[in-house]
């Protein structure tokens, strides 16, 4: 049996947090915009998702992968993480809680730079 674990070297994480309601469409904006620059400059970013709670919709959660801590390091100094998180932090009910993964399987693997 074949089994879909990824690279060692690779960072994956989880970011879950619960926004204002008066700032949800400030912050789905904030969102999208943050999410196309880390698409459009962040190569070493293998998989950034952003899910919204069906039921819920001001609860969301970012699933990351990043190719190895260069990458994660690069993000993390980034201009655009210091604008979103000036947008998106003081909205938020609670501190953003992010929890690092090690993948243990997976149906079908992500397309890897």
């Amino acid at each position: 049996m074949t089994r879909i674990q990824g690279n060692q070297h690779e960072i994956h994480e989880l970011a879950r947090y619960e926004v204002l309601p008066d700032a949800l469409d400030q912050c789905l904006a904030a969102i999208h915009e943050f999410v196309a620059y880390i698409r459009d400059n962040e190569p070493g970013s293998l998989r950034y998702e952003v899910w919204q709670d069906a039921k819920h919709p001001t609860r969301f959660v970012h699933i990351f992968v990043w190719r190895d801590a260069e990458a994660n390091r690069i993000h993390g100094e980034s201009e655009a993480v210091k604008k979103f998180a000036g947008i998106l932090y003081p909205n938020c009910l609670a501190p953003v809680e992010f929890i690092k993964y090690h993948q243990v399987d997976a149906n079908a693997a992500f397309k890897r730079i």
